[in-house]
């Protein structure tokens, strides 16, 4: 989870970790998505959990179901505290052997952290009725003394961060087509919020929070920042600044003003983060690098220039006009004056359009060529796998636990 950059003060008020509406019923793309009904917004402690759709698991059986918290468990650790790998029956939620039943990812709260209860709380009213493939799925939590847990869908290729900045031999990096396919995934993840009756902002969308299936799908997770949208003639919800730094868009951190355009900004950051292969903030650049959209966005205004931002590992699995549209969206969701930022249904959009031009240069089309990051044109090869599935198999590698703050791997 993100924090607040001062002195990390915890900013989510149980007054406004609830909704106002009855349902969600639509994501960005126009499909159907399936949510539950919602009551009155609820204020206290026990109104959420009561209004909630999970299961209430035992502090015992999560105790056995990650074998007492093992070390070797955990998955990885951030501000709320440590995930642990658990398996339990799918039916009966009861703590099963290693290696068999259901597996899960449970995550443990550090009663010594600065991120607590609140954001536990609120992690449970969104997740608890909001449901849709693009979001992870929580599947209950415990409550018993001083414990607090939260209890999700275990998601075997960790998250995007992980995948995107891990370095080494033995890590092959995520090709074109997964990147866009995550990107679009997660697309989609947002735009479910952003079109709930009662409008759902994020306020912590960064790469860590992005995880991904067997199959590189993407869910978005974390919302123990997550706030309702404005609502009647409001324009904006006003709030403590907080997050993660590099993601946050300029306006909310010089106003404490959040809108949903708050989080196209961070889907800017995490989409030119995808297309470089760099971080938000990277203190260990050179000079006037460290931070990526001030560094990046003069190559991005540029049709040549921008392949200088493409990460080279991605050589010949792109053409010059998917750059130039992968580049023109960013910017777009990067610009200073949120109102010419998109709504995520156009991003939804404009990434489904990118989606149907890679499949059609991966079938080998002959108009397209090939571009290194030098910007010289290369023939494509006679053949190319053309699903996203195919592609996945060619980057199936074992991968390191996250060095910080990725919900699990």
């Amino acid at each position: 989870m993100g924090v607040c950059w001062s002195n990390k003060i915890k900013s989510v008020s149980l007054s406004n970790t609830g909704f106002n509406s009855r349902s969600a019923s639509r994501d960005g793309s126009g499909v159907k998505a399936s949510s539950s009904s919602m009551p009155t917004t609820p204020r206290s402690e026990g109104e959420i959990l009561q209004s909630c759709n999970l299961n209430s698991i035992s502090f015992s059986e999560l105790k056995n179901a990650t074998r007492n918290f093992r070390p070797d468990s955990v998955l990885g650790d951030g501000g709320f505290g440590s995930v642990f790998k658990g398996w339990i029956d799918e039916n009966t939620l009861i703590a099963t052997k290693a290696g068999t039943g259901m597996v899960i990812a449970v995550k443990r709260l550090n009663q010594e952290g600065f991120q607590g209860h609140k954001e536990w709380l609120t992690e449970i009213n969104y997740l608890g009725q909001l449901q849709h493939p693009n979001l992870v799925k929580l599947i209950g939590y415990c409550l018993e003394d001083e414990h607090r847990l939260l209890v999700y869908e275990f998601m075997p290729k960790g998250s995007m961060e992980n995948h995107l900045f891990r370095r080494g031999t033995y890590v092959q990096p995520l090709s074109w087509t997964l990147r866009m396919k995550i990107a679009l995934d997660a697309a989609k993840g947002l735009a479910f919020l952003h079109n709930a009756e009662q409008q759902v902002i994020h306020r912590d969308f960064k790469s860590g929070n992005i995880l991904l299936d067997s199959n590189y799908n993407a869910k978005l997770s974390d919302f123990g920042l997550a706030r309702d949208g404005p609502t009647g003639d409001k324009s904006h919800v006003s709030t403590r600044v907080i997050g993660t730094q590099g993601y946050a868009a300029p306006e909310y951190l010089a106003t404490g003003h959040l809108t949903a355009k708050s989080d196209i900004y961070s889907f800017g950051v995490v989409f030119l983060e995808m297309l470089s292969g760099r971080r938000a903030i990277d203190k260990n650049r050179p000079s006037g690098e460290h931070n990526l959209v001030e560094w990046a966005r003069p190559y991005l205004t540029n049709k040549r220039r921008v392949l200088r931002v493409i990460d080279p590992r991605l050589e010949g699995q792109y053409s010059l006009s998917h750059t130039q549209k992968a580049a023109n969206l960013a910017l777009l969701c990067l610009s200073s004056d949120p109102k010419f930022r998109p709504d995520m249904n156009e991003v939804v959009t404009i990434l489904e359009q990118l989606q149907d031009t890679t499949k059609d240069m991966l079938k080998g089309t002959q108009n397209e060529h090939r571009v290194t990051s030098h910007g010289q044109s290369i023939a494509a090869p006679k053949s190319r796998r053309s699903s996203t599935d195919e592609a996945s198999k060619r980057v199936t590698v074992n991968y390191p636990r996250p060095s910080s703050n990725p919900l699990f791997a």
